[in-house]
């Protein structure tokens, strides 16, 4: 069976999909689509539909609490990991590595060879000597550096 975010985040998408890249919800409304409270929404939108993975969300306060999800426009593939490498931080979980990953894939953006490949150079099994406070750190170094060798090799 799906996790709930996974339900949540592909419901979205397909409303991008069925609306040329734009999503307009209401938080409440979905929650009760799927059975689980608005701030299980509010997680999927900050973890799964974030500027670095291509989105913009844009919460309108009244009016029901809209909220609007734009899939952000690219010219090529090159650009959009650009803007995905410029919007990472310092630090990076497992599982929000595999949810851009995915993102990519889902976009065309990388193979699912090449999506295995850095999915397990930057797994806790890979880093697994290192400590944990710095696992992040070192985790996302390298996934910026393979995405920069994909951009330079493109």
């Amino acid at each position: 069976m799906a996790r709930l975010v996974d339900v949540i985040e592909e419901m979205i998408k397909q409303i991008l999909d069925e609306n040329q890249g734009v999503a307009i919800i209401s938080r409440s409304v979905l929650a009760e689509k799927v059975n689980c409270v608005p701030s299980q929404i509010t997680y999927v939108l900050s973890t799964r539909f974030t500027n670095g993975q291509g989105f913009i969300v844009e919460s309108r306060r009244g009016g029901g609490g809209q909220i609007r999800i734009s899939r952000i426009q690219r010219l090529t593939s090159t650009d959009y990991l650009m803007h995905t490498v410029n919007a990472l931080g310092d630090d990076l979980s497992q599982q929000e590595a595999e949810v851009y990953l995915r993102n990519f894939m889902d976009y065309g953006i990388i193979s699912d060879r090449q999506a295995s490949l850095i999915k397990a150079a930057i797994s806790d099994n890979a880093l697994s000597r290192l400590e944990a406070d710095k696992k992040g750190s070192v985790r996302m170094d390298i996934f910026k550096n393979m995405l920069i060798s994909l951009i330079a090799r493109s």
